[in-house]
């Protein structure tokens, strides 16, 4: 049995089915908002379930009413960048590499880059009233970690185009519409309804799902090479600029930003 013993997200086998794991975003009393030290603990904890020999699938989830609120713009405004600048991409999860499924378990919405955390996993169940946005434009930044990839080639390009450029949220009847989600249940069935998908899974055979995860993620990032190396050169250019210092000041100010275009 492996588990993570960081506070800030946690990994331990469901109590249920320990083919099951369970990892969890614990930053409430931020909306489990990502500065580099939770990037880090997420990190962890997806190893610890990559090398749980037991788990063949795992449930990522948030603490308190909100699934993720993305990136810490305090964090973001004092420097810190958590995973936009590794490999692994933000979080050190939206472009890393996996042997092993994962389910988002989103209640309440993802925004921003915990949108992007959604999108980067494997399948996905939210609650009613849910919301999902990317917001990004309104603080003067780009949707770097991976929503201005992924999000063209889930849906419509006019809709993508929509939610990338004016941030306004949609509903979880929305997203299940446009294919971002699997099912959509009430609060209370959250839980049992992502471990029903998970073991749904986790009673096929280990290296059949494995081979057919690899095949389904080297499809995708056929598509996606062109417009990573995009990001890369747009985030570079855009979160240095004034705009995206007042973006970020402006929010924790809760004012309206004064852009400036440079």
């Amino acid at each position: 049995m492996t588990a993570s013993q960081s506070s800030l997200v946690t990994y331990s086998p469901s109590a249920r089915d320990a083919r099951i794991g369970r990892i969890c975003l614990n930053r409430p009393e931020q909306r489990n908002a990502i500065d580099t030290r939770m990037a880090l603990a997420l990190r962890e904890a997806v190893t610890a379930f990559e090398d749980d020999a037991s788990a063949r699938v795992a449930i990522l989830g948030g603490a308190g009413p909100v699934f993720c609120a993305g990136m810490d713009l305090a964090a973001f405004a004092a420097g810190e960048r958590p995973g936009l600048d590794d490999e692994d991409g933000f979080a050190f999860f939206v472009r890393r590499r996996r042997r092993k499924p994962i389910i988002a378990a989103v209640q309440g919405g993802a925004f921003a880059g915990g949108f992007e955390i959604m999108l980067a996993c494997d399948l996905a169940v939210a609650t009613i009233d849910a919301r999902f946005a990317f917001p990004e434009v309104k603080r003067g930044i780009i949707a770097a970690g991976g929503g201005a990839v992924r999000l063209p080639s889930r849906m419509s390009l006019v809709v993508a185009r929509e939610m990338l450029l004016t941030g306004d949220p949609i509903t979880a009847a929305r997203a299940y519409e446009l294919g971002l989600l699997n099912t959509v249940v009430s609060t209370p069935e959250l839980n049992a309804a992502a471990e029903d998908l998970a073991r749904r899974i986790a009673i096929n055979a280990p290296l059949a799902v494995a081979a057919s995860l690899s095949l389904c993620e080297i499809a995708a990032a056929a598509g996606e090479a062109d417009g990573w190396a995009k990001t890369v050169l747009e985030w570079r250019r855009v979160e240095t600029s004034e705009d995206a210092r007042e973006g970020a000041v402006a929010f924790k100010e809760k004012r309206d930003p004064v852009w400036r275009g440079a």
